[in-house]
């Protein structure tokens, strides 16, 4: 299957992957890039200047607005929003907008802000409702408003508190990007 589009959709990018389907009541504008095996649910709208990797999944409800970009296998879910303009007055725009940058694996909660000009770093977990007002390393685990630094989170989705102990008691090191079990 090359993509798939919803009839009560409103795409106007042909820069589609293979595999991609796109819920009703979507706007994709023309200067949108999205990858392959993608899920774009439905009430999505996505701007111009927006890239968009492979394996994305993004839930109902999210606007991706100019100058996002979503790297490979990073999920959105319901409702969050993305901002692009730091001091937004009515019919007045920037020269450009702010850029924000979710990196490779990262997952982002239901009903989270994140503020322009951030970057949410690889395989970060943003708990759902939380407000994200700076970069995020990766490998964490933030919740809050504003989101403060609750964990860690190995790239197979083992969550570590703040001490790097999962809930069973293990205790892990982080060594050249891989969380290691102490035995």
């Amino acid at each position: 299957m090359k993509y798939k589009i919803h009839n009560l959709a409103d795409v106007q990018t042909e820069s589609i992957g293979e595999n991609t389907m796109i819920w009703q009541f979507c706007v994709v504008l023309i200067g949108a890039e999205i990858g392959k095996n993608c899920n774009i649910n439905c009430n999505v709208f996505i701007e111009n200047d927006v890239k968009i990797g492979d394996n994305v999944t993004i839930k109902p409800g999210v606007q991706v607005w100019d100058g996002v970009t979503l790297e490979d296998n990073v999920f959105i879910g319901p409702n969050v929003t993305f901002t692009n303009d730091l001091v937004p007055r009515s019919k007045q725009y920037p020269v450009e907008f702010s850029k924000t940058l979710v990196k490779k694996g990262a997952s982002i909660g239901a009903n989270t802000t994140v503020i322009a000009g951030n970057t949410i770093g690889e395989n970060s977990l943003i708990g759902a409702g939380s407000v994200v007002t700076k970069d995020i390393p990766a490998n964490t685990v933030w919740f809050g408003n504003p989101a403060k630094h609750t964990g860690y989170i190995t790239s197979e989705g083992k969550i570590l508190d703040l001490k790097m102990t999962d809930k069973e008691g293990n205790s892990y090191d982080f060594l050249n990007d891989e969380f290691l079990k102490n035995d």
